[in-house]
Formats: structure tokens, C-alpha cells, sequence
């Protein structure tokens, strides 16, 4: 099954969640308000759609997710890669590297991605 999309405002609440999880809806809505602003039916509403597309649950006005960070984090970038590079990582890390430079700590964080993944 594949991961749900979150949008970018849902992300925002869905970060508010993680860190907080499980959490009744209450509190939930006066921390988006206090962090996003949000008023308390908007926050409702988004819990309503993130239930309907399966991204949360709320049961007993309990709110927790349904998927992870690092699950919505992959979605994403799979969904950037196959648009923007036709799914091809190299390209994809070319351009990175070409607006950002790499540190050594980051180029051997890579290196062993790679690394591991050959072994596997």
C-alpha cells in the first residue's frame, strides 16, 4: 500500500503530532493554534481529511497516525524524483549537489548509504 499524500499545511499539523502522539484533539488544536495559528476548526477539519485518506486515526477524540514521518518523507521525494528526474536518483543528486555543497561528514553519511545498500 502506498503512502497517502500529505501536503505541505498537513505536514506542518502532522510534525505538531508526531512530536505529541497519542493526544486528544483538544490539545492538539490549541497547539496548532499556538504554533501554526490555525483556528480550532481548522484543525478539525484537517484531522477530518487526514482520517478520511488514512494518514491519522481518531478514536475517542484520541488523535495518533496511521503512517510516519520517514514514510512521508520517502513519498515525497519518490514523488519529486519520478517527476522531475524520471525517477532517476543520479540526476536527481547531481542537481542537489550542483546548489549545495556537501560536507565531508555529509559525503561519507552518502558513502555509507551506498555502501549498505551494495551489501544487501
Amino acid at each position: 500500500m502506498s503512502t497517502p499524500k500529505v501536503f505541505e499545511s498537513e505536514y506542518r499539523f502532522c510534525l505538531i503530532l508526531w512530536e505529541n502522539e497519542p493526544i486528544k484533539s483538544t490539545e492538539l488544536a490549541k497547539l496548532c493554534e499556538a504554533e501554526l495559528g490555525w483556528k480550532k476548526a481548522t484543525t478539525y477539519t484537517v484531522i477530518k481529511r487526514l482520517t478520511e485518506r488514512g494518514v491519522i486515526k481518531s478514536e475517542n477524540a484520541v488523535i495518533t497516525s496511521l503512517v510516519t514521518k520517514e514514510e512521508v518523507q520517502t513519498a515525497e521525494v519518490e514523488e519529486v524524483v519520478e517527476k522531475t528526474f524520471a525517477g532517476s536518483i543520479p540526476q536527481f543528486l547531481a542537481a542537489f549537489t550542483r546548489s549545495k555543497k556537501l560536507s565531508k561528514k555529509e559525503i561519507d553519511e552518502i558513502q555509507k548509504m551506498i555502501d549498505d545498500y551494495k551489501e544487501s
